[in-house]
């Protein structure tokens, strides 16, 4: 079975592309962990070491099964106001 996640973010100023927590975790990127960017009919963002499918797959559930309770409708116009580069900007610096 193929897993797929797919999270919509932005990118913000000098180029820099926030990747979602659950994302990272999913994948096991850590602070410092090196990436390849590949350009093909979009634009491919992996670890550059292999993955654990099995492991992959048992966070996925994991992952799914944590957030279940939160999982709501979320309305328009009832979100913050702060963007993700806004919300880490200290990080950035």
């Amino acid at each position: 079975m193929e897993m797929r996640l797919s999270v919509k973010t932005k990118v913000g100023r000098k180029g820099y592309i926030i990747i979602p927590k659950r994302i990272r975790e999913a994948v096991g990127i850590k602070e410092g962990d090196e990436v390849l960017i590949e350009v093909r009919e979009g634009i491919l963002i992996r670890p550059l070491r292999e993955i654990d499918l099995e492991e992959l797959r048992r966070r996925f559930r994991a992952h799914a099964k944590r957030v279940k309770p939160y999982n709501v409708k979320l309305e328009l116009g009832k979100l913050g106001t702060v963007g993700l580069e806004e919300e880490f900007d200290e990080d950035l610096h």
